[in-house]
């Protein structure tokens, strides 16, 4: 059966990217990307629970990034999960886990230009566009679900 290795952000970035040229011209850039969820603990005090990511960008999408993105902006990025392990210079054995995007879409927010464009860029033709569905994970997914509560309601409506 085939697996899927897909990943869907909308979020902040937390810094200008870092771009750089390869031997050949070939442009990567990697960027932090703040995403937050919002939920209410065990006592009914709402909390705010930030995650950030690792964003790569290759060859078109990483010139595009240079050019245009800034720390504070609002960005969608559609890629993939990739897990890195290396050993550092003191060889202790290190893990890594990065997102490579192979689309992106700039929803505006802060910048420093203020014209506020937005676009949407593919590293490749995609063959379909996004659906669009934007929905959570399981409650499995979100590490000790227990403590926290889910602002839906129980009941069903059938």
């Amino acid at each position: 059966m085939a697996s899927v290795n897909k990943v869907i952000l909308v979020g902040n970035l937390g810094k200008d990217p870092e771009v750089r040229h390869l031997e050949g011209g070939v442009a990567v850039a990697r960027f932090s990307l703040a995403t937050s969820e919002t939920f209410k603990d065990k006592n009914g005090q709402k909390q705010e629970r930030t995650e950030w990511h690792n964003i790569v960008l290759w060859r078109g999408l990483a010139e595009v990034a240079e050019k245009y993105l800034r720390k504070g902006q609002s960005v969608y990025i559609e890629g993939k999960i990739r897990s890195n392990n290396y050993q550092d210079k003191e060889g202790v054995q290190r893990y890594s886990t990065e997102i490579v995007a192979d689309n992106m879409t700039m929803l505006g927010g802060r910048s420093d230009n203020g014209n506020g464009n937005s676009g949407n860029y593919q590293e490749q033709p995609a063959t379909a566009q996004a659906s669009g569905n934007f929905g959570g994970g399981s409650a499995s997914s979100q590490g000790n679900a227990s403590a926290f509560q889910n602002d839906e309601p129980d009941d069903l409506p059938f």
